[in-house]
């Protein structure tokens, strides 16, 4: 069985230079361990401690999922060079870049084994994806920037002004995530219920 760890909780928050922000960082732990978003390079000695307090080095990380290409989820990668990388729906390791469609299906999905998959969710970016872990605490979706935060399902101002190249496509992939899992983690603010949103 497979559990989910938020290792840090991502934030965006308005200066007068511009955002300060950086993405969730979530370490899904059992048969395969996964890293998703990797946050800046500057976090590199957070980020080993944190894996370091799950028992874990880099060595042991079998995939790293970064939900979308911007630098605050990108930003440690270089780190994990034992694991097959997929950010967005690139998937590579060492200097080999396949294509999707080895891995993603015709529905957009990458069946990691019958507890995760990774699913296309394009909106933000053309190529965002959403990682779906079954757990014994229920269907958790890490979904990267689709949802910046809770607060976004109220105020669609957050996330259309975090950003979006396909505000319609976001929309319509937002409440298809929604219908799906009991928990999502965010792009930039604490896991949350669905219950209340469905």
């Amino acid at each position: 069985m497979y559990e989910v760890h938020i290792l840090f909780v991502g934030y965006c928050k308005t200066t007068i230079d511009g955002n300060l922000a950086n993405c969730t960082c979530t370490l899904i732990k059992g048969p395969k361990n996964i890293i998703v978003d990797t946050m800046t390079p500057w976090d590199t000695n957070n980020l080993l401690k944190a894996l370091a307090q799950y028992g874990l080095s880099c060595e042991d990380i079998n995939y790293v999922v970064s939900t979308h290409g911007h630098s605050d989820h990108v930003g440690n990668n270089n780190l994990f060079l034992k694991a097959q990388h997929i950010v967005g729906r690139c998937v590579s390791y060492e200097q080999l870049y396949y294509s999707d469609s080895k891995f993603f299906n015709t529905e957009g999905i990458y069946n990691i084994d019958n507890k995760i998959k990774i699913v296309t969710t394009p909106g933000h970016t053309a190529t965002d994806v959403s990682v779906i872990v079954h757990t014994i605490d229920g269907t958790i979706g890490i979904v990267g920037d689709l949802f910046e935060k809770e607060e976004d399902i109220e105020d669609e101002s957050i996330w259309l002004n975090a950003g979006s190249e396909n505000p319609e496509l976001q929309k319509k992939n937002r409440e298809l995530i929604l219908k799906q899992v009991d928990w999502i983690i965010p792009g930039h603010g604490p896991m949350f219920s669905t219950k209340n949103y469905k």
